[in-house]
C-alpha cells in the first residue's frame, strides 16, 4: 500500500470515528432528560434514605442526630417490625403464586377462539386501570358484615356469616382477595402478548403428532412462554413486596386501626409510613427502607439464578 492509499484510509477511518462520536453525543443529548430524571427522583432519594438511617430525625427539626446503626439494632428487637415482615411474605407467597396460575389461565382462555374475546379481555384488564383508592371503597362495601356481597352469597348457601374486616384471621384473606382481582389484568395481558409470539405452526404439528391439548401446553406452549413467567413473576414479587394502598384503605375503614384488627394485615409498607408520618421517626424509617429494598434485592437475585437454568429463549 503507497502513502497516498494510506492516507486515505486514515482519513476515511478518521471520519468514521467521527461519525460515530457524534452519534453517540446525540444518542446521550436523547438520554439527558430521562437521566436527570432518574438522578433526581431515584438515585438521590435513595442514597438520602440510606444515609437518613443512621440518623434520628423527626422530619420537623432542622438537625438530625447520627446514632450509627441504632435504627437497624433497633429494628432486630423490634416484634411489629418481624410481624409486618412475615405477613408481607405470605402476602407475596399467595398472590403471586396463585395470581400467576389464575392469569395463566385466563390468558390461554382469553387466547382461544371464543365469543366476545375482546370484550373479556377488556373486562378482566379493567380492574388495573381503575383508581386503586375507588375500587378499594368499593370493595369495603362487598366485604362488609352486615349487608355485604361476599356475605350475601354466603346466606344463600346458608353459610355463617365472615368478619372481613374485623376478624383477624380474615383481614388478610381480605386483601389478598382484592390485590388479585386488582392486578391479574396486567398478568394476563403479558401472557396473552407471550402467547401471541408463539408460531402456531409448533402447536399444529404437535397435534398432528398425535399431542392432546394437555401435551400441547407442556410440551410447547410453557416452554416458550417460561420467558414471559419469568417476567411476570419477577414483577409480581417487587409490586407485592411494596403493597401499601390497599392494606392502608381496608384496613382503616370497618377496623379503624391500619392493620386490621391484632394489626394481622400490617406490612412493611403500612409499617414504615405509620413510623416516618404518624410516628415522626424519619430515620427509623429509613432503615425499614434500606431492609425493604435488601430483601427485594435479594429475592430477585434468586429468581434470577433460579430461572437462568430454567427459561427456555426460542
Amino acid at each position: 500500500m503507497g502513502v497516498r492509499e494510506a492516507f486515505a484510509v486514515g482519513a476515511a477511518t478518521s471520519g468514521y470515528v467521527r461519525r460515530l462520536e457524534g452519534r453517540a453525543l446525540e444518542g446521550y443529548l436523547f438520554m439527558a432528560p430521562a437521566l436527570i430524571l432518574l438522578l433526581a427522583f431515584v438515585v438521590l432519594p435513595a442514597i438520602w434514605v440510606l444515609v437518613l438511617s443512621l440518623y434520628r430525625w423527626d422530619l420537623i427539626s432542622s438537625d438530625a442526630t447520627p446514632i450509627g446503626l441504632a435504627n437497624y439494632q433497633r429494628m432486630a428487637n423490634d416484634s411489629l417490625w418481624w410481624k409486618s415482615l412475615w405477613q408481607t411474605c405470605y402476602f407475596v407467597a399467595v398472590t403471586v403464586t396463585v395470581g400467576t396460575l389464575m392469569a395463566l389461565g385466563l390468558a390461554l382462555l382469553l387466547n382461544s377462539r371464543i365469543r366476545g374475546r375482546s370484550l373479556f379481555r377488556a373486562a378482566v384488564f379493567a380492574p388495573y386501570v381503575t383508581p386503586a383508592v375507588a375500587t378499594i371503597v368499593i370493595w369495603e362495601w362487598i366485604f362488609n358484615h352486615d349487608y355485604g356481597l361476599l356475605n350475601s352469597v354466603l346466606a344463600v348457601f346458608h353459610l355463617p356469616k365472615v368478619a372481613w374486616l374485623t376478624d383477624s384471621s380474615a383481614i388478610m384473606p381480605s386483601v389478598i382477595l382484592y390485590s388479585l382481582w386488582a392486578t391479574v389484568g396486567f398478568n394476563v395481558v403479558i401472557f396473552l402478548a407471550g402467547l401471541a409470539n408463539i408460531p402456531p405452526d409448533l402447536e399444529e404439528a404437535a397435534r398432528v403428532d398425535g399431542a392432546n391439548s394437555w401435551q400441547v401446553f407442556r410440551r410447547v406452549t410453557w416452554p416458550l412462554l417460561s420467558p414471559t413467567t419469568y417476567f411476570v413473576l419477577l414483577i409480581s414479587s417487587i409490586g407485592s413486596f411494596k403493597v401499601f394502598n390497599v392494606v392502608y384503605v381496608l384496613t382503616e375503614g370497618d377496623a379503624g386501626v391500619t392493620g386490621g384488627p391484632d394489626r394481622a394485615a400490617m406490612t412493611i409498607g403500612v409499617y414504615l409510613y405509620k413510623q416516618a408520618f404518624e410516628f415522626f421517626r424519619a430515620g427509623y424509617a429509613s432503615a425499614i427502607s434500606v431492609a425493604l429494598f435488601a430483601i427485594i434485592l435479594a429475592v430477585t437475585l434468586l429468581q434470577m439464578r433460579i430461572a437462568s437454568r430454567r427459561v427456555f429463549y426460542r
